[in-house]
């Protein structure tokens, strides 16, 4: 190590500091080698040594330059100095040259511009402008420029190198001794010196000074060693050059001042100093100050720049010198100083060393903005308690190396602020402590070392704080054998495999997360510490805890006197995926732990070798096992029996490290396992989420020993550690682990440990109904003592505890007490929670589990289906029943409701409709000759007025529609005229006019659509579409015949001027239509309008179709009674009308053979008997069949052959020679009517057996008993409606009918919200099919039976009671979903579902009586029908003796 000459010196240097600058903290000195002193100083001496100031003192400013040569007389050159000096020739200088002038100053191209003395100074001071031509050179000590633009072309130079002069005194840059050292300078010189007894960063051969004026570098480089005593091999130092240009410079060539080379005896000279400030630089030239190669490379000099804008990036060096002694220590790291952004670069330009960059004292004002150690560079703060402080960023890059304080004086205190500090592939040093505060601090692949070993307890802690980021990455260490705080306010992040932070006693605090990535590693105490580390003591012989594990202070300082070896403190999240290890470690104050499956929390091993419950030796080496929780596992040799380890410490809140197997040599004993706490009292965690482990396992003996004495040693097993949690909300995965477990003996017969503790204390347990599980466990926990070769002497197993439950919860994680238990007790014994008493529990309930369990009877309990409601477990409409009382209680109010209401309903109808009615039923008396079957037929001066007789006398014909006027199957007339029309029509315009009238008659396409699709969904409202498009089409027939049509089809003039020859009309069920042909009254014939005896046989076609709605009936209007009045008296004529329609009531479609019998047999009785008299006869027969094979009925009325005629108007036979062919019989001589009657019955035998082509040309045929059961009829679906809803014959006691129908209605209406309760106790969905299937058709039967029966008029009110019986048939589809519904649903309930016995006095869905409101619906709904169908017969039949078997009767009446 190179040393100062001049010791005596030294005292003067203290007296001269302290006289300039008292307060002074920064003081070094270095010692001269050949003073005297050696490295045995006293620690007197040595205090005086290292707190002297380093730095030597500024050195004494330059003398002033002499009078300036000329340009032409002494530089030989061109011009004048005050314009233009061109040097033009080399010139050799043998002294200092200053030259100044105003004007330029131009050295040409390849002109050697020398004064190669060293220390010779050439200085330039021009006004104009500098030029260095190219391949120039300019050789001197010194060089000056002061102009306003200077440049330097290519291959040009300036060359200080190895001419440098004296250095400034009080220096030791030049190294003593024959070691053949480097010189320094900015750097350190390099020694080869090789010494075992030093560290290599020791020994240096010259040392650095001009550290003050680095920023405006003047100093010489320094003189290399040698290694000759009588040849100075060494390398001279490197000049300087200084460049003041006030505008541009310009430089492509080079600006040297480097130090000279020393060869392989002498060391290389150190780099000097170059200092250049202008205001624009441009040029890729070269700017160096290195250190010069040699045996021992120089050290680099100083570099200093001072340019407002560059624009190229010039190469600058400043690295120290290569050693050809010691390749692999090259000389250290000059400095390059740019002013600008004052940042500080020290970068030995990739070449190894271990010498250092002196880094003394850091400016204040203003503070440097970066500091930059990289390309292998070594930098050093020597200063004790020195402080580096930056305003931006410290950046180690590359291999760069920064070290505080001397290896073997860490007695020091260093900070360390800036805010970045960035280290990649680099490395720090502390020797001392470390105050690092910096904003971000980012390490990749990088080391922290900080050596505190010192013995001094002032400066074992170091504090590394940054505020924003902490960021390890790429294997990067930090490593303290001392105390280490790591403070933020933002992330620490140890990224990955090989990350670590370790120290003897660590604490992490005040981040907002710490993420552990997998592979690294947080560690306190360190896993193999040095002699002098700072060891954190163990409270191994305590019995009790210290208060600091159960109540941690609320700081996060690292304080060596509390028992932490590793705290986390005040921490948001805390993420682990690596390893934590720690002999007590302790997470205070965070607020959620993650633990990721690979993360892991380990106190194993890390606790007492002995302790208070350790294990026993036998004399043989044979020890039993430590014990804690459990007790340690003993031994026994030859009878000798030793045993474990006791028990200590308290279950229910335990903080005791494990003991071991004895506090014997380390080599032979194992430790008990460490502590774990994770939260506090006071500040529990939140939530710790563990997917990977915690373990505080004893040391497993895993192999015998043997001590000094070859003897057997066999050491028993640790005890397990502590686990303590506070917490609120655990979570523990499928792959997680939480051990306490004993550690394993000897192979050789060691006893197990025992098992450890493990404790959860959870704070604030919800309870009632805010209470939330606080902890979710899938993973392992386990304190089980350790194994041993044989069982006896295994460790017995530790205690997992958790904090007593509040009331009706119980266990370690607090549950709630199964369902039908209940807990009224504090604690977290599962017999706590005791069975409910079974008498509380409702027939249909069960018991269930309640949020926060069950701390009191009765026990809370559900009913075993939704359909059920709390607290009885009733139905909706159970609980209905039972408010009422009871079923039966309730069946009788709801009966006398009926009763009541119907009452109500009846007295309202006949206030509001009984003035419409017949005061009652009862048959007329004998005699009378009024028919009150149709009372709008009751006047004949209605049919006797003038015009209605001046028509029936003009009426010549009726012409009747075919088809049913349906949607398929409209009205239309027939193209061949008939031939009772031929001589009043024209043949042509006739088919002009049918193809009119059945175009008009046509339905359009989406009216039928729309009765499809009605028909399906509702069909009441798809009869009421059909009625409404029947009356608007027969409004158009009639106004187009009224109007539109011409009447061009008739002969007569006078009927198609007046519009009076054709009229359309139909019947009141707009089934059957007919068309009216009548004379103008300008014909001129005689024989028009035929006689009623010349239209025999004459048909009268029935109206309906024996359906319901439409029954069959006679249409009796004034043309028909006037003609037939000429033959029969007018009353007969209405009484047989009304007796005709009375039998046709009874006929129902689907079922006409059957039912045509009555009708067949009251013409034989009744009516033909009656007319016999007048020489007619009615036969039943059947008409116009059409292509569909629809055909209508209707009577055949002719002349009686057997009976005479009373009547004047006499039926000639020569009429029936008019018969037309369109009743299937020709004109021949056999023209009696019995002919006709035979003829018309072998046409219907013959129709029946021809396919349908046959069938459409053929128009009708008479029916009989005989010919009835031929009688071929067509059937739909409808038909089946026929056996519920049909006329009937009237039963009379309309009032009392009416009061039936308004009970059973009301009756009806209650089962359907009854049933419609029941389904809603079901589901939801079963009462929206209900009544969506069809769409609300359990509920439009009794507003329809309401209008019905409240409706004015007895035709109007039949019309409604008919359409109220189709909606009371329809809700029938909507009771039997109700019914399947009820089925699906009590047959699908689980046979593990609780089942309900018979109980004849319960009405509940979904059990035996589940059918009785759907059953009860249909009987309801059958009894209306039939009540309906008696109402429709009492308003439409008043005369009951329509239907009289006795002749006379009938006819009296």
């Amino acid at each position: 190590m190179a040393r100062f000459q001049f010791l005596f010196f030294s005292v003067f240097v203290v007296v001269a500091v302290f006289a300039v600058n008292p307060s002074s903290s920064y003081r070094f000195a270095i010692v001269e080698p050949n003073s005297g002193f050696d490295s045995g100083l006293d620690l007197d001496s040595e205090s005086l040594l290292f707190h002297q100031d380093y730095s030597p003192p500024a050195p004494p400013p330059p003398p002033p330059h002499g009078p300036s040569v000329s340009c032409s007389e002494d530089l030989g050159g061109v011009g004048s100095l005050d314009t233009t000096c061109k040097i033009v020739a080399d010139l050799n200088l043998t002294k200092d040259v200053y030259i100044a002038g105003k004007g330029n100053f131009i050295i040409l191209p390849g002109v050697k511009f020398h004064c190669s003395i060293p220390g010779c100074s050439v200085a330039i001071n021009v006004s104009g402008n500098f030029s260095l031509g190219a391949e120039s050179t300019i050789f001197a000590g010194t060089f000056e420029l002061s102009a306003g633009n200077a440049s330097f072309a290519d291959g040009s130079a300036v060359n200080t190198t190895g001419l440098a002069g004296s250095p400034p005194p009080q220096t030791s840059g030049t190294p003593q001794g024959i070691d053949g050292a480097g010189g320094g300078h900015g750097g350190r010189g390099a020694c080869c010196l090789t010494d075992t007894k030093k560290l290599p960063e020791d020994v240096w051969g010259g040392d650095a000074y001009s550290w003050s004026t680095l920023d405006q570098p003047w100093s010489y480089g320094s003189k290399g060693g040698s290694t000759s005593r009588e040849i100075d091999y060494g390398g001279g130092g490197g000049g300087r050059v200084k460049m003041n240009v006030t505008q541009f410079l310009d430089v492509n060539g080079s600006l040297l001042a480097e130090g000279g080379y020393g060869g392989a005896k002498g060391g290389g000279g150190s780099g000097g100093s170059i200092y250049i400030t202008a205001y624009k630089m441009t040029g890729i030239g070269q700017i160096s100050a290195c250190g010069g190669n040699g045996y021992g490379g120089g050290g680099g000099g100083r570099v200093s720049v001072n340019i407002f804008s560059r624009h190229d990036d010039p190469k600058i060096f400043v690295h120290g010198g290569y050693s050809i002694g010691c390749p692999d220590n090259s000389g250290a790291a000059g400095t390059l100083y740019d002013a600008v952004p004052r940042s500080l670069f020290v970068s030995n330009y990739n070449l190894t060393t271990d010498t250092y960059t002196l880094l003394l004292e850091f400016p204040f004002q203003p503070l440097w903005t970066n500091v930059y150690i990289q390309d292998k560079a070594r930098a050093t703060c020597p200063l004790l308690w020195s402080r580096v402080q930056v305003q931006g960023q410290i950046s180690l890059l590359c291999g760069g190396v920064l070290s505080f304080g001397l290896a073997h004086y860490g007695t020091s205190v260093f900070e360390l602020l800036a805010e970045e500090l960035l280290m990649s592939d680099s490395t720090i040093k502390v020797y001392g402590a470390l105050r690092m505060t910096v904003k971000m601090f980012l390490m990749w692949n990088s080391e922290l070392h900080i050596d505190g070993g010192g013995g001094d307890t002032t400066v074992s802690t170091s504090i590394l704080e940054a505020s924003n980021l902490f960021v390890l990455r790429e294997s990067s260490v930090i490593r303290s054998n001392a105390n280490l705080g790591v403070h933020g306010q933002g992330l620490l992040n140890l990224t990955g495999q090989g990350d670590s932070i370790e120290a003897q006693r660590l604490v992490l605090s005040l981040f907002y997360q710490i993420y552990v990535g997998p592979g690294s590693i947080l560690r306190g105490p360190l896993q193999n510490a040095s002699r002098d580390a700072v060891t954190p003591k163990l409270y191994c012989d305590r019995q009790d805890c210290p208060y600091e594990l159960l109540s941690p202070p609320e700081d996060c300082n690292v304080n060596s006197s509390l028992s932490f070896t590793l705290q986390i403190c005040r921490v948001e999240d805390i993420i682990v995926e690596g390893f934590i290890k720690g002999s007590v470690v302790h997470f205070h104050r965070a607020k959620t732990v993650t633990l990721q499956p690979s993360g892991e929390i380990s106190a194993s091993g890390m606790g007492c070798r002995g302790g208070v419950g350790e294990g026993k030796l036998l004399g043989n080496g044979i020890g039993s096992g430590g014990g804690h929780g459990g007790k340690g596992g003993r031994v026994c040799y030859n009878n000798s029996c030793v045993e474990g380890g006791i028990t200590y410490g308290n279950a229910d809140l335990p903080c005791e490290l494990g003991s071991g197997s004895g506090d014997y040599s380390p080599d032979y004993s194992s430790s008990g396992g460490g502590i774990v706490v994770i939260g506090s009292m006071e500040q529990p965690l939140s939530g710790l989420s563990l997917e990977g482990s915690i373990r505080a396992d004893g040391e497993s003996v895993k192999r015998s020993s043997r001590d000094e004495n070859s003897s057997v040693v066999a050491p028993g097993g640790g005890s397990g550690g502590t686990v303590l949690l506070f917490l609120r909300y655990l979570i523990l995965g499928e792959s997680s682990l939480l051990s306490s477990a004993g550690g394993s003996g000897s192979p050789a017969g060691g006893g197990g440990g025992g098992g450890g503790r493990i404790h959860f204390h959870w704070s604030n347990i919800p309870t009632g109904d805010i209470y939330q599980p606080i902890a979710s466990v899938k993973g392992i926990i386990h304190a089980r003592g350790g194994a041993a070769v044989d069982d006896v002497s295994s460790g017995k197993n530790g205690t997992v505890t958790g904090t007593p439950c509040p009331k009706g919860l119980y266990g370690i994680f607090c549950k709630e007490c199964p369902s039908g238990t209940f807990k009224n007790v504090t604690g977290s014994d599962t017999s706590l929670c005791r069975p409910c008493p079974v008498d509380e529990l409702p027939f249909r309930a069960v018991y269930v589990p309640v949020r926060g369990g069950v701390s009191e009877t009765p026990c809370p309990h559900r009913c075993i289906s939704e359909r059920y409601h709390m607290p009885h477990c009733y139905t909706a409409l159970e609980e209905l029943i039972y408010t009422f009382g009871g079923p039966w209680l309730f069946g009788l109010l709801l009966m006398g409701l009926l009763i009541l209401l119907a009452l109500v309903l009846s007295v309202a109808r006949m206030k509001f409709v009984g003035v419409d009615d017949l005061p009652g039923p009862a048959p007329t008396h004998h005699g009378s000759q009024i028919d009150h079957s149709f009372p709008f037929l009751e006047s004949l001066n209605e049919v006797l007025e003038t015009n209605r007789a001046e028509q029936s006398q003009s009426h010549v014909h009726r012409m009747y529609f075919m088809g049913p006027n349906t949607f398929s199957e409209p009205w239309h007339l027939s193209h061949i005229p008939p031939e009772e029309i031929k001589e009043i029509v024209y043949e042509a315009a006739f088919n002009t006019f049918v193809d009119e009238i059945n175009s008009i008659a046509a339905y359009q396409w989406w009216e039928g659509a729309i009765y499809s699709i009605l028909s399906v969904v509702a069909y009441p409202l798809a009869w009421s579409w059909q009625q409404w498009r029947r009356k608007l089409k027969l409004q158009k027939l009639r106004e187009f015949v009224r109007s539109e049509y011409d009447h061009s089809c008739l002969r007569s003039c006078r009927s198609r001027a007046l519009y009076e020859g054709l009229k359309v009309a139909a019947t009141p069920d707009l089934m059957l239509a007919y068309l009216d042909f009548f004379l103008g009254g300008d014909e001129k014939r005689t024989d028009l309008p035929p006689q009623v005896h010349q239209r025999f046989p004459m048909p009268i076609l029935f109206g309906g179709d024996g359906s319901y709605m439409a029954p069959f009936s006679l249409q009796n209007d004034n043309i028909l009674t006037s003609l037939m009045s000429q033959l029969v008296p007018p009353t007969t004529w209405y009484r047989l009308v009304a007796g005709v329609n009375a039998q046709l009531r009874l006929v129902r479609r689907g079922r006409l053979r059957s039912t045509f019998h009555s009708v067949l047999r009251w013409l034989e009785t009744h009516a033909n008997p009656a007319l016999e008299t007048h020489g007619i006869r009615v036969d039943l027969a059947w008409f116009q069949t059409t292509a569909c094979g629809y055909c209508q009925y209707g009577l055949l009325i002719h002349a009686d052959e057997d009976s005479e005629p009373t009547s004047p108007q006499c039926v000639s036979e020569t009429a029936w020679t008019e018969i037309q062919p369109r009743y299937g019989v020709t004109a021949q001589k056999e023209n009696s009517p019995a002919h006709l009657r035979e003829t018309m019955l072998d046409n219907q035998n013959h129709t029946n057996a021809e396919d349908n082509t046959t069938r459409r040309k053929n128009y009708g045929g008479i029916i009989d008993l005989d010919s009835l059961p031929s009688l071929k009829e067509k059937r739909d679906m409808l038909f089946l409606l026929s056996f519920l809803v049909h006329n009937t014959k009237p039963v009379g006691h309309q009032d009392m009918v009416g009061l039936v129908i308004s009970m059973i209605l009301l009756g009806d209406f209650s089962l359907v919200l009854l049933t419609l309760l029941q389904l809603y106790s079901i589901s939801l969905v079963d009462v929206l099919l209900a009544l969506s299937i069809l769409p609300l058709g359990l509920l439009l039967p009794f507003p329809a039976g309401i209008n019905a029966l409240f409706s004015h008029g007895p035709r109007r009110s039949a019309g409604l009671a008919r359409v109220y019986a189709l909606w009371n048939f329809m809700s029938l589809v909507n009771v039997f979903v109700a019914f399947l519904c009820g089925y699906v649903h009590y047959h699908s309930e689980s046979s593990a579902s609780k089942k309900i016995p018979f109980q004849p006095w319960n009405i509940n869905m979904g059990e035996s009586e589940w059918w009785i409101f759907p059953a009860g619906l249909v009987v309801c709904k059958i009894m209306q029908s039939q009540l309906i169908n008696r109402h429709v017969a009492n308003l439409e039949i008043q005369d009951r003796s329509l239907y009289s078997k006795d002749y006379q009767q009938f006819w009296q009446s």
